[in-house]
């Protein structure tokens, strides 16, 4: 049975363990939180990720366990892939602080008596993975950079079946074993999908710049369809026809090509940024990376003006109802509990403090994180319990 290592296994790095281990690898995950390891063991986490809590309880979880402790999980497996936070960071793009803590380690733990891989997993900014390197080379490692293309609320099920598989490879023998090992992980016909991803194979530094340059791609498909959605609405057009007409020339496509609330979320908003300041670093300004942030503010603006719009004429009695507007979602997409840049949230925000009386009803799990943030700006009604 091959042996994995997989370092960092929060949401994302839990769904890559667990799926591994269910196509027969040996999978070993690495974590600080001590509680949240002997619950992995034990099989018994809740999560609000679909499919994870079945995996855990699953046949294949039989090859996977879990350890707070970095060595084991080194002397494991030679091939050890790095799946920790890169937290938004407002100045650099991205905190890369939880992977320098690994690599410190690694340092610490002397060379190597055979060659290691490093399989950063994580969302770095472009020349990171190079750096790590430098400092790595001399103690027997290889560093690659591989991604994931994933969406909040359908991790495990975006893992098995990827469009593209990105490898930024240290050299052409780690390449030729991540694709073999992708070419296992990914593709089971067991949902009656058969999925063959794209393998795009490349230097470190086009791979971490691949990353950023797709999310920003949708990102300004998303502005751009809000955008014309926008000009529909007002025009009194058939908006779903005009962008459904659009998307079926098949230079465009429908994917995230639909009128609604504009791109948030932990990654899409950092991404489209981050491009952008990398980009001045080399001296150019990247224009269409900065419209569609643009953009996108515009449209919640324009959303919001339209619901003022829509109650002109309403008396002013009807305005402290209490349900006068109830939102029952306000994460970034459904199917999550995720608040961060979440445009249904700003747009919640933005009607409360002009006094509308917002009813949030939501899962409780949300409803706690926005009273964190906002109090009793909003009355709250429990969805449900998960």
């Amino acid at each position: 049975m091959e042996k994995i290592s997989v370092i960092g296994i929060g949401k994302l790095g839990i769904a890559f363990a667990l799926n591994a281990a269910q196509r027969g690898f040996d999978v070993v995950g690495v974590d600080v939180n001590k509680k949240y390891v002997d619950d992995l063991n034990n099989k018994i986490i809740e999560t609000y990720e679909p499919d994870v809590e079945e995996l855990l309880k699953g046949f294949g979880s039989k090859n996977f366990k879990a350890t707070t402790e970095l060595l084991p999980a080194i002397n494991h497996s030679n091939n050890i892939f790095v799946v920790v936070a890169t937290p938004t960071d407002p100045v650099y793009g991205y905190d890369h602080s939880q992977v320098e803590g690994i690599v410190e380690k690694l340092i610490s733990f002397g060379k190597q008596p055979s060659t290691k891989h490093l399989i950063i997993c994580c969302t770095v900014l472009p020349g990171y993975t190079d750096s790590v390197y430098n400092r790595l080379g001399d103690y027997g490692w290889e560093v690659s950079y591989n991604p994931e293309f994933i969406a909040q609320g359908q991790i495990v099920n975006d893992q098995l079946y990827p469009d593209m598989i990105l490898i930024g490879e240290s050299n052409e023998f780690v390449g030729d074993w991540l694709q073999k090992f992708y070419g296992k992980f990914c593709g089971w016909k067991s949902r009656g999908v058969d999925s063959k991803p794209a393998f795009n194979r490349m230097s470190r530094i086009s791979a971490e710049i691949t990353k950023i340059s797709l999310n920003c791609f949708l990102t300004t498909k998303i502005a751009y369809a809000n955008m014309v959605g926008d000009i529909c609405t007002l025009a009194g057009a058939e908006t779903d026809k005009v962008l459904k007409a659009i998307g079926d020339d098949e230079r465009i496509g429908n994917k995230y090509l639909k009128y609604g609330f504009g791109y948030g979320g932990p990654c899409f908003p950092r991404d489209n940024r981050t491009l952008h300041k990398y980009a001045e670093t080399l001296g150019y300004d990247a224009k269409i990376s900065k419209a569609s942030d643009e953009s996108n503010n515009q449209h919640l603006d324009f959303q919001v003006q339209q619901f003022v719009n829509s109650i002109v004429g309403i008396k002013s009695k009807q305005l402290d109802l209490e349900n006068f507007l109830m939102l029952d979602s306000i994460t970034y997409k459904p199917g999550t509990v995720i608040i961060e840049e979440s445009q249904q949230l700003l747009y919640a925000v933005k009607l409360a403090k002009l006094g509308y009386k917002i009813t949030i009803r939501e899962h409780p799990e949300v409803i706690r994180q926005v009273k964190e943030l906002y109090g009793d700006l909003f009355i709250y009604e429990i969805k449900g319990d998960k």
